[in-house]
């Protein structure tokens, strides 16, 4: 009996992994497109850009990274993080105010980043398709700095 009870625990356990029961936890999570684990991402440029308010040169670069963003292929992401960990809802203010048309990380949940926070902004990371951090690069970006970092062209 005992015996049997075991392999019936031992299948439901099985069958919960199969079904994506045990499905790893997410990295991050953007206003607009939800969970997202770095995995999914793998095999593409991603592009992490980090901004503020109060940066002045933040701001400016905003057009660029709007325009990159609807440039960019399918084989780039760009997302952007708030430097000073806005909470999602301010997070949203900040998106309709400078009508930033990428998605941004969110910090509640706090995200799970491949490489440190920044000392210095604007600050961008270049993570390879193969998954290496590149960066950060420092100061404004422009449509064509950011398509030559993810090898297109510009």
């Amino acid at each position: 009996m005992r015996c049997r009870f075991l392999r019936g625990l031992c299948g439901a356990l099985a069958a919960l992994i199969i079904l994506g029961g045990c499905t790893p936890a997410a990295d991050f999570q953007t206003d607009t497109q939800g969970s997202m684990r770095w995995d999914e991402l793998r095999g593409s440029y991603v592009v992490v850009n980090y901004f503020a308010e109060w940066c002045a040169p933040c701001l400016r670069e905003l057009p660029e990274l709007n325009a990159f963003h609807e440039q960019a292929g399918d084989n780039v992401r760009l997302f952007g993080v708030s430097f000073d960990g806005l909470d999602n809802e301010a997070l949203a203010s900040l998106r309709e105010k400078y009508d930033i048309r990428f998605p941004l990380i969110q910090n509640q949940p706090l995200p799970n980043l491949p490489f440190a926070t920044p000392q210095m902004l604007p600050a961008t990371y270049i993570i390879t398709p193969e998954g290496e951090v590149k960066g950060p690069l420092l100061g404004e970006q422009t449509i064509e700095s950011l398509h030559r970092a993810t090898g297109g062209s510009d």
